[in-house]
C-alpha cells in the first residue's frame, strides 16, 4: 500500500513496517515493497530540513543523491533501522551516524555499471572527436569540416584510477576499441586486471604515460582531491581527463589552471564539487565537456537500482521470506 502524504500520519498497525521514500524510483522497486507487505508512503516534495520533522515512525528510508542524510535526520529517525541509498555513493549519508545507532546502510551500486562506463566511453569519444564543438557550431549554420580535426581512440594509452565494477567494464570496452589500459597499484584486483588485459603500475607512471585519465573511485577522505595540483602536473603533456565518479576527486580549481596552461589539453566531467555547480568559468572551457551528472540516468539503470535496493531493504529488515523469487 503507498500513500502520497501532505502531513505524517500517526504511526499504524504494529506488524506493518513503514518506508519513507523521499527521491523518485522506479515503479518497479516501490511494487517490490508493497508487495512484500510493507507500507511505502512518498515525499520526494520535503525540502532540506523537513525530513528530520517526519522521519520518526519509519523503519526504512530510501533516498538517491538528493536527500541529505545527517546525524540530525539520524538522530531524529526513532524507529529507523535501514537506510537505502538507491545508486552507487553513499557521500550523502552519514554512514557513521548510523552504524552508531545501529542503522543498515545498504545501496545498489551495481545497477548503474554499464550504464556508467558507456556514458564515460561516449564522452572520450566526444573528446577525440570534438562533437559538442561540432554540434554548436553546426546550429550556429558555421560548416567547421576543416576546422575540426579530431583524433582516434585506437593505439591511444587509457589510465583507469580505479577497477572496481565501474573501472574494470570501462577497460575491457576500452580494449575492445583498441586502446592499451593502465591501472594504478592498490586501486583494484589485479588478477582482474590481468584477466582484462590491464598493465598495472604505479600512479605517477599511470599518470605520466596515458593519453587519457578516467576516474571511478568512490569520495572518501582519502580520495578527496586525489587529482590535484601535483597529480594534474604529472599527466603527460597534452592528456585528457574523464570524470565520472564524484566531483571532489579532483580539485576543480587545479583542473582548471591545468587547462589553461595547456598541459590537459580537454576535460569530460558529468561530476563536480557542487552540483548544481558553481564554477561557471570551468564549464564554460571550451575544452571542457560537460554533463549533468547523468552517468546513471539509463531506463535500465534506474529500474535496476529500485529493483535491487528494494529487495536489499527487505533483507535488511529481516522479511527475506516475503520477497517473490
Amino acid at each position: 500500500m503507498r500513500v502520497q502524504l501532505s502531513c505524517v500520519e500517526p504511526y499504524g498497525e504494529v506488524d506493518t513496517l513503514r518506508v519513507l521514500i523521499t527521491d523518485p524510483i522506479s515503479e518497479e522497486g516501490i511494487r517490490i515493497l508493497e508487495e512484500a507487505g510493507l507500507r511505502v508512503d512518498s515525499r520526494t516534495d520535503l525540502a532540506a530540513g523537513q525530513l528530520e520533522e517526519v522521519v520518526s515512525p519509519y523503519e526504512a528510508l530510501l533516498v538517491r543523491s538528493r536527500t541529505k542524510v545527517t546525524e540530525g535526520v539520524i538522530s531524529a529517525a526513532a524507529n529507523l533501522r535501514v537506510i537505502g541509498r538507491a545508486g552507487a555513493g553513499l557521500d550523502n549519508i552519514d554512514v557513521e551516524a548510523a552504524r552508531k545507532r545501529g542503522v543498515k546502510v545498504v545501496n545498489s551500486p551495481e545497477a548503474s555499471t554499464n550504464a556508467v562506463a558507456e556514458l564515460t566511453i561516449g564522452l572520450m569519444i566526444a573528446l577525440a572527436r570534438r562533437l559538442s564543438w561540432a554540434d554548436a557550431s553546426m546550429k550556429r549554420g558555421v560548416w567547421a569540416k576543416s576546422e575540426l580535426v579530431g583524433w582516434e581512440l585506437g593505439g591511444k594509452t587509457l589510465g583507469v584510477i580505479g577497477f572496481g565494477r565501474i573501472g574494470s567494464r570501462v577497460a575491457e570496452i576500452a580494449r575492445a576499441l583498441g586502446l592499451k589500459v593502465l591501472a594504478p597499484e592498490g586501486h583494484g584486483d589485479r588478477s582482474l586486471m590481468s584477466r582484462v588485459g590491464v598493465e598495472c603500475v604505479p600512479l605517477e607512471v599511470l599518470l605520466r604515460r596515458s593519453n587519457i585519465v578516467t576516474i571511478h573511485v568512490p569520495l572518501t577522505s582519502q580520495t578527496k582531491h586525489l587529482l590535484g595540483s601535483k597529480e594534474l602536473e604529472m599527466m603527460k603533456d597534452g592528456s585528457y581527463l574523464v570524470n565520472t565518479s564524484r566531483g571532489a576527486v579532483v580539485d576543480e580549481k587545479a583542473l582548471l589552471a591545468a587547462l589553461k596552461s595547456g598541459r590537459i589539453v580537454g576535460a569530460a566531467l558529468d561530476v563536480f564539487e557542487a552540483e548544481p555547480p558553481t564554477n561557471r568559468e570551468l564549464i564554460a572551457m571550451p575544452n571542457v565537456v560537460c554533463t549533468p551528472h547523468i552517468g546513471g540516468q539509463t531506463e535500465e539503470a534506474q529500474r535496476m537500482a529500485a529493483v535491487v535496493l528494494s529487495r536489499k531493504v527487505i533483507e535488511a529488515l529481516g522479511l527475506e521470506s516475503r520477497l517473490q523469487r
